[in-house]
Formats: structure tokens, C-alpha cells, sequence
């Protein structure tokens, strides 16, 4: 079975096989039902590989490589496959045929990145720890360490927790205004003097464009108000859930890329 995905219009037009899974399609069962890709999740470990291997299938590749997710601004270059859940990381690239990269979030945004060119792609976890922290220019600039170029990289952010569902406390506006003053512009009102609704993806968009990323495309699909289509970390937080499914977004060089 091949499990349903999105996937980006401007990176189908770069030529690269990728897709941006959400909830169906998968094997596991309870709160991870049914396509939980989360490895380091309390899900029946049969279950969760059985799921990456559908998703690795849907993409024609022949590994599917994750990291240990830690919400930093560390990014490596893939110059060897690896198993299980890899470096502790937040974004990755690669020359690497064959190779699938992945990132897996429940809010956070995922980012898939393609220099068809250079046949370089790379793949970033960003929640608003990461994207402040710099992951996004991390991936592009392990991206070009092997031969990409910023303009000509094509960018796209998946299901994610968008500006109307993301309430955060006063620290986080004031962490953000610390050190990209402009940033505020990504801050509306919240339910409450002090609270904000952040426009994360606004600001990773921000951030990419800075960096000198060529074009940038956005799903504009919001995990928390869509929690039947997609794992979403608050949802389950809300309900009282003792864990949570993990949506993989992924991509690898296409079959033409040159070797």
C-alpha cells in the first residue's frame, strides 16, 4: 500500500521525489494509528518500521535515513547511510543516490530542500527553537558544502502548527526580539496580555529567504486543525495523551540525477 502524501509543486518541478506523509496509510494502531514514523516513540517498533518502509517505498528509494531530533541548529552532510535513528541533529544533505532523507514533526515545520543542479538535497526539523537558533541556514549551508548554490535551491515547509493555533508566552517574543528585533512582525495578540500567537512559518520563510534560498514553497496545511489528517503533539498534550504519532516528510534525487 502506498500511503497517501502531499507534495510541493515547485519541488515536482525540480524533479525531486518527495512527499510530505501525514497520519493514514500505516500499520499502527491506538494513538500512533496509522502511519506513525517515529522511531524514538513508544509505538510497537515492528509497527513503526513496517510504516517507514511504506513511506521509503513511495518514494522509489532504497533507504529512508532519519536523525535524533533534538531542536538544534546542527546540520551534517549524509556521506554514509546509517540505521536506527541516526546523529542527533535537526537538518541533513545530500549527493547520496538511492537515499531518502526525512524529518519527522508533530507541529514543528518540515522542510524539504532540492539543488537539482548539483543534485544535492537536504531535509530540516525546525520548531521555534531551531529556527531561531539558525537550523534552516545550517541545511543550506551543509547543502552547499557539497556543491549547492543558494539561489538555485528549492525550498518547501509542510503540515505544520500555523500562526491561529500556536499561542506562546511573553519569553518566546522577547527570545525572538532579542536577536531578530524585526521578528515581532511574526507575533499577533493572544488570548490574553500575555500571550502571542507566533507566525512560525512566516519566520522560517523569513529566514530562507535571508539565507538566499532561490524559491520557497509552502504546503499551507496546519497540523493542530487538521489532528484527523495529521499527528499533532498539542492535540494529543490537550487530550492527555501519554505519547504522540510522528509525521514523516522526505525526499531523495530523482531517478535521473545525474551519479
Amino acid at each position: 500500500m502506498t500511503p497517501p502524501h502531499l507534495r510541493s509543486p515547485l519541488l515536482e518541478t525540480a524533479g525531486a521525489r518527495h512527499g510530505f506523509f501525514g497520519r493514514a496509510g500505516g500499520v499502527s494502531t491506538g494513538i500512533f494509528s496509522s502511519l506513525n514514523a517515529g522511531l524514538g516513540s513508544s509505538d510497537a517498533p515492528a509497527s513503526a518500521t513496517e510504516n517507514r518502509r511504506r513511506c521509503r517505498d513511495a518514494l522509489g528509494a532504497a533507504r529512508l535515513l532519519t536523525l535524533y531530533q533534538v531542536h538544534s541548529a546542527d546540520a551534517v552532510v549524509v556521506a554514509e547511510p546509517w540505521d536506527g535513528q541516526g546523529p542527533r541533529a535537526d537538518g541533513m544533505a545530500t549527493r547520496l543516490q538511492g537515499v531518502a532523507l526525512g524529518v519527522l514533526a508533530a507541529d514543528c515545520m518540515p522542510f524539504l530542500f532540492v539543488d537539482a543542479e548539483a543534485d544535492v538535497v537536504g531535509a530540516a526539523h525546525a520548531g521555534w527553537r531551531g529556527a531561531l537558533a539558525g537550523v534552516l541556514e545550517a541545511t543550506v549551508r551543509a547543502m552547499v558544502s557539497i556543491g549547492a548554490r543558494p539561489e538555485r535551491i528549492k525550498a518547501a515547509v509542510g503540515p505544520a502548527m500555523r500562526q491561529a493555533n500556536f499561542e506562546v508566552g511573553l519569553d518566546v517574543l522577547k527570545a525572538f526580539v532579542a536577536k531578530y528585533p524585526e521578528a515581532e512582525q511574526y507575533f499577533a495578540p493572544g488570548a490574553s496580555p500575555e500571550k502571542r500567537q507566533l507566525d512560525l512559518v512566516g519566520f522560517g520563510l523569513e529566514r530562507l529567504e535571508a539565507a538566499g534560498v532561490g524559491a520557497i514553497d509552502d504546503i499551507g496545511v496546519c497540523t493542530v486543525a487538521n489532528p484527523g489528517d495529521y499527528f499533532s503533539y498539542r492535540i494529543g498534550r490537550r487530550a492527555g495523551e501519554p505519547d504522540y504519532g510522528r509525521n514523516l516528510s522526505a525526499i531523495a534525487l530523482s531517478s535521473g540525477s545525474r551519479a
